[in-house]
């Protein structure tokens, strides 16, 4: 590439719009800034209590695909699951549980209770699928649900889903109160 010819013209309007300048004594320097920036603190990760710890003795059987899932805790009435059904109590979450196998499901499906909880969330609905493309057509998720929450500590009853919201393909779970509405007065409503 050939120079250009200099033209001193060019080179005094330069030095004019450039103006004084200082030369570098050191060509070494340091960019690095002289205060530290101020650490961030750590998110906490909030700890997530196993609260499948009730153990139940009762021995459950195999539940296929179009078998409907119940269940009342003790001390609960009967009509607690017709109400339940029929939307009596609103749903407030949903989580839906489908391509999950049954380690990430039990994951989050506690993560899910658990926020439920701190949201004072009453009545939610989980979706786990008929298992139809389960091994002998015996579910797998719909099995570690039935299991996991009666196990669970804040599960008060739970029931398969009306049809029109999933059938035997999903279940509305009813869970305690949560202590931060403990107490409200039920009349105020």
């Amino acid at each position: 590439m050939a120079d250009k010819p200099e033209n001193k013209q060019d080179n005094q309007l330069f030095l004019e719009t450039i103006g004084k300048v200082i030369p570098i004594k050191a060509d070494k320097r340091s960019i690095v800034p002289t205060q530290k920036p101020k650490p961030y603190p750590r998110k906490k990760v909030p700890l997530l209590a196993d609260k499948l710890t009730l153990a139940h003795t009762d021995s459950l059987n195999a539940l296929y695909a179009e078998d409907t899932l119940s269940y009342t805790a003790s001390g609960l009435q009967k009509n607690v699951l017709k109400k339940m059904r029929r939307g009596h109590y609103g749903l407030d979450a949903e989580l839906d549980l489908h391509g999950y196998t049954s380690t990430e499901a039990k994951r989050e499906l506690i993560r899910f209770l658990h926020y439920c909880e701190l949201d004072g969330c009453r009545c939610v609905r989980i979706i786990h699928g008929k298992g139809y493309r389960s091994e002998n057509n015996l579910p797998v998720l719909k099995n570690d649900i039935n299991t996991w929450l009666r196990q669970h500590q804040e599960v008060q009853a739970f029931c398969s889903a009306a049809q029109k919201d999933g059938g035997a393909g999903a279940v509305l779970v009813l869970l305690h109160l949560s202590g931060k509405y403990a107490d409200q007065d039920d009349t105020q409503y």
